[in-house]
Order: structure tokens, then C-alpha cells, then sequence
């Protein structure tokens, strides 16, 4: 798979350290939600870094967006986050994945479980849904939740094909009928499909969530095949 060049059409700011940039890409042909692309950054004097980031956008041909999280200290997403523009130029390789995705194809009704910016390749599931989806976001606080504008059109759809519930681990909205604290199982219980809705579910996030709620979800009765994880650990950034 090699390398092509990518334009930065547009950026729109997620939260105070999280962005979501829209590339232009001749030729790119669409991808699978879940699926990720391999980022690549060349300095002036030659020096390379690249990182791997999910697509967020439903797939489409011509063009796909990535949302960043800002490392501390560092390599890429610094750069991203807080200094790319529209008209600059990087590098990009893919689609990549082919486990953690979900095709339009299958009927089942699915469970979509992100932590933190974990939910970014889950989006992509969600904006191109043609069944029943539930999305369960743990994220820290309001004001670190990515996506709100969206996931927010998408609760209030009448269709009711979409559902979406947040656990706030830290900060929770004022007048949250929840106090703050982690995923657990009964609000697992309250959120994923009976056990006979033969229903798929995708976990996604640091590996200690995701180990922990694919544990919880085996715990309450699910099937072990019908879960699917991605897990990201601490990376150069």
C-alpha cells in the first residue's frame, strides 16, 4: 500500500485539545467505518513521523476525516491539533483494517462502547447506520466529549434508529441523573441488547477500558464472538 498525498480542506476545533481535520485525497475510493489510515509528516530537513489515526467520517468517495487527540510532548498530533491548516500538504496510506469494521451489510443490530477518543472510529459506524445502533460514550467530563454537536442531532432523530448515553467518569453535567464513575456493569446492562437480539458490539479506547468492559460484557451473559475491541495504548503522539 503506498503513500498518497493529502489536502487539509478544512479543521473544526472538538474540544479545547481534540480536532477533526477534512482531507482531500485524489482517487481515494472510500473505506469501511472502523477502518484507519497511516498518517505521515516530513520536516523540512527530511525527518519523518508518522501515526496511525481511525477515520471518523462516513465513508465516501474523494475525501475522509481524522480526529485528533493532542499528546503531550508530542511528534504529530501537536502539529494537527494546533497548527495544520486548509491547503497543507501530508501523507496518508490506506484504507487499513479489516476486524473492527462495520459493513453495511450486516442487518444486526449493533452496540458501539467508546472511551475517551476512542468514539472516533466508532462516528464513522454511527453516521453511515442503516440499523439499529446504541452508542454508550464514557468520556471524563463534558467539555472532553467529542462529536457533542452531532451525537446530539442524532439523539434527538425521530426515527429512533440511533440511540447514544454518556458516562462521565469525572464531571458530569449539572443535574446528571448519574454521580461520575466508571462504566460498570449495570450500566452496561441498561444499554446493550438482550442476549437473543444476536446483536454485534464494538468496543474502543485505552486497553485497560476496553479489556475491562469486554470482560464486564462476557460477565452479563454476551457472547464472546459477537464482541470486537481496538485498543490503543501511549504512543509518541
Amino acid at each position: 500500500m503506498t503513500w498518497q498525498p493529502a489536502t487539509v480542506a478544512a479543521a473544526r476545533a472538538e474540544t479545547a485539545t481534540a480536532r477533526t481535520l477534512v482531507l482531500d485525497v485524489d482517487g481515494w475510493a472510500g473505506h469501511v467505518p472502523g477502518q484507519h489510515i497511516d498518517l505521515r509528516l516530513t520536516a523540512p530537513d527530511g525527518y519523518r513521523a508518522y501515526r496511525s489515526y481511525s477515520i471518523s467520517s462516513a465513508p465516501g468517495p474523494g475525501r475522509l476525516e481524522v480526529t485528533v487527540q493532542a499528546v503531550t510532548d508530542g511528534e504529530v498530533s501537536p502539529y494537527l491539533v494546533d497548527v495544520a491548516e486548509p491547503g497543507d500538504q501530508l501523507e496518508i496510506r490506506g484504507p487499513l483494517g479489516g476486524w473492527f469494521v462495520r459493513r453495511p451489510a450486516d442487518p444486526r443490530p449493533a452496540l458501539l462502547i467508546g472511551g475517551g477518543s476512542g468514539v472516533a472510529p466508532l462516528m464513522s459506524m454511527l453516521r453511515a447506520a442503516t440499523h439499529p445502533t446504541r452508542l454508550l460514550y464514557s468520556t471524563r467530563s463534558p467539555s472532553e466529549a467529542l462529536f457533542t454537536a452531532d451525537l446530539a442531532t442524532a439523539r434527538a432523530a425521530d426515527d429512533g434508529r440511533i440511540d447514544v448515553t454518556y458516562v462521565y467518569t469525572r464531571v458530569a453535567p449539572p443535574g446528571w441523573p448519574a454521580p461520575p464513575g466508571r462504566l460498570d456493569a449495570d450500566a452496561l446492562a441498561r444499554v446493550a441488547w438482550p442476549r437473543d437480539a444476536d446483536a454485534v458490539t464494538f468496543v474502543c479506547g485505552p486497553t485497560g477500558f476496553v479489556e475491562a468492559v469486554a470482560d464486564l460484557l462476557v460477565d452479563i451473559g454476551h457472547d464472546p464472538a459477537n464482541i470486537r475491541t481496538e485498543r490503543f495504548g501511549p504512543t509518541g503522539g
